[in-house]
């Protein structure tokens, strides 16, 4: 039970395996905007209180592992995490718009499972063997 998270009113240990991807799955997310999402994202994260505990971006998606507050709604986390990223990447890197019709970056779809302290590691695990596959 390491994994419990301990707040002023709460403990918990709510993590989130987190899945979308690229519109039309064009795979932009190489290189330098590889590098600028995943700072993007943890800026974010901080900044809105929850905690990115495993990253990787393929070029057309990217996984993310996220351990919240019981307060923040699952939907409030991916929405924050894919609009606030994809208005600071097109700033940051306009020209992935060129490769996007609809001016949008994210599929509107996403892939979400709860997580708990059995299956963290194995979790963590896949994702960091993503490039690898």
């Amino acid at each position: 039970m390491n994994n419990l998270v301990h707040d002023r009113t709460v403990v918990y240990n709510i993590g989130y395996h987190i899945v979308w991807s690229v519109k039309y799955r064009r795979k932009v997310l190489i290189d330098k905007v590889e590098q600028s999402l995943k700072e993007i994202l943890l800026e974010t994260s901080v900044a809105k209180g929850f905690i990115i505990k495993e990253i990787e971006i393929m070029p057309d998606h990217l996984h993310i592992f996220v351990v919240a507050k019981p307060k923040f709604s699952l939907t409030y986390i991916y929405k924050i995490l894919k609009g606030i990223s994809s208005r600071k990447l097109f700033l940051k890197h306009p020209e992935i718009r060129e490769l996007l019709w609809g001016k949008h970056l994210w599929n509107p779809s996403t892939y979400v499972e709860t997580i708990g302290h059995i299956s963290e590691d194995t979790v963590i695990r896949y994702i960091v063997d993503q490039k690898t596959k």
